[in-house]
């Protein structure tokens, strides 16, 4: 086939084509052929719940992509994956649609007609899912955090770049749509519009107890348990532990559960570190030192941190304070002034934390002084355009390019966050190596970095060792 012609397909795929410098190398041959205009990203969602449909959701409205599978270990969830799916092409005029069902999502991966996965599942599946889709050579859209752990980061970074595959984070504030005020805020910042930055407070909300205390319940013949642990520590079934079974919409408990879930330092931690870090230019570092306060749930079925006070000091004695008092979002403070970004009072959902009740609903960007927010010049440093996460996915896909959160910066967003995590557990000051990705001189905090999977087949190390990647 000609340069042009495998050119023009590639631009014609994903909507506002960008232009190649060079054709993907991963882009599959079956793509290629004659009829390769007409063709799009093959696409399949594993997880079907909560944040999965959202997902699926956007990738249904790119015009470059086509759902074409579901995965979910509990059959209600996946049922009602494929429904949603097919209802969308069905109202938009299609008939006939049979999207595939898969329970385990090594199917998935074996799937030769699949070319990109989404991966929205709970945070302690992350990593070996993602790591066998990038050794499976399968394109990766991840929800945030990145990772569960420190050394699980790390271990999918490796897969990634080794497999040159194109793996985007679930870091939507990095996008224009739907909240933009973060990426006027961080560019703001790293173009010195406040001066010489001072001080970085952050928000990420405040979970409580449920009120229940541990209570063992019979696993429902719909839920495969067995998997959906996967690495986690043996334990009995809880509803409030896993998801609602009556409800599609409702808040996880993983996420309260600290075996599946480090709670809000790294739930809303995760997107937020991430923003402060673009904008201080350290997307690619970390903190120095680590001071970590925090309460955490005792007798209860919840178990992650509730209360919290954390300080991190960053190269140019940056120091980043994050406390469950201060407004969900981040305010950067300089020598000439300051700007504060948030998502207002806008919820992921219903049940999700937020800003305390009764608050005056303010601007999601705001400034000491409207100079600061005023149009950049042509010579400032602005960041890739994304109109959204999914869309910039696939754009990079197709431009076979790094994309607006790639595993290189939301690896290290995880790292700070888990490190504040760490130091909640072991209640004392902490010292970070960026370069070495280690705790120095502190063999317990070190330990912590991750944890012994629960039985072989869950372990990403030896996937990682049976694919020859050290």
């Amino acid at each position: 086939m000609k340069n042009q012609t495998r050119r023009s397909f590639l631009k014609a795929a994903v909507r506002g084509g960008v232009g190649l410098a060079v054709l993907p190398s991963i882009i599959p041959v079956r793509l290629l052929g004659a009829d390769a205009p007409g063709k799009k990203i093959q696409v399949a969602q594993i997880g079907c719940g909560r944040m999965g449909r959202a997902d699926m959701g956007d990738v249904l409205k790119q015009s470059s992509a086509r759902v074409v599978a579901v995965c979910d270990l509990d059959s209600r969830r996946l049922a009602a994956g494929k429904k949603l799916a097919e209802d969308f092409y069905a109202k938009r005029g299609e008939s006939g649609v049979n999207m595939k069902t898969f329970h385990d999502y090594h199917d998935v991966l074996a799937s030769p007609d699949i070319d990109a996965v989404v991966i929205t599942v709970p945070d302690h599946s992350h990593a070996l899912i993602a790591i066998e889709a990038a050794i499976a050579g399968k394109h990766i859209y991840l929800q945030k955090p990145v990772t569960y752990s420190i050394v699980e980061a790390i271990a999918l970074r490796k897969a990634v770049e080794a497999k040159k595959i194109i793996l985007q984070t679930g870091s939507q504030q990095r996008s224009e749509h739907p909240w933009g005020s973060f990426r006027a805020a961080s560019e703001v910042v790293r173009n010195g519009r406040i001066g010489q930055l001072k001080t970085i407070k952050i928000g990420v909300g405040l979970d409580k107890a449920s009120g229940h205390a541990p209570a063992p319940m019979p696993v429902p013949e719909n839920l495969d348990y067995e998997r959906w642990l996967g690495s986690a520590p043996e334990q009995a079934y809880m509803e409030r532990r896993v998801h609602p079974q009556n409800s599609l919409e409702g808040r996880p408990g993983w996420i309260t559960t600290e075996d599946f879930g480090l709670g809000m330092i790294t739930n809303w931690g995760a997107h937020h570190v991430d923003i402060a870090q673009w904008a201080m230019g350290q997307e690619l570092g970390g903190p120095m030192t680590i001071d970590s306060h925090a309460e955490f749930m005792k007798g209860d079925a919840w178990t992650v941190h509730t209360t919290y006070h954390v300080e991190m000091l960053y190269p140019k004695n940056v120091q980043m304070i994050l406390d469950n008092t201060f407004e969900n979002g981040i305010r950067f403070e300089g020598d000439e002034g300051w700007v504060f970004c948030t998502r207002s009072q806008e919820k992921v959902t219903s049940s999700d934390p937020n800003s305390p009740a009764g608050r005056e609903v303010l601007p999601p960007l705001r400034a000491s002084d409207p100079k600061i927010l005023s149009p950049l010049g042509g010579n400032a440093v602005r960041w890739m355009p994304s109109k959204s996460q999914h869309g910039n996915w696939l754009e990079s896909i197709a431009a076979n390019r790094q994309p607006i959160a790639p595993i290189q910066q939301s690896a290290r967003s995880l790292e700070a966050c888990a490190a504040a995590w760490i130091g909640m557990k072991l209640k004392r000051k902490l010292t970070w190596d960026a370069t070495t990705e280690m705790f120095v001189g502190d063999d317990a905090a070190n330990a912590l970095r991750g944890r012994k999977a629960r039985k072989p087949e869950y372990d990403f190390q030896l996937v990682l060792q049976r694919a020859g990647i050290a």
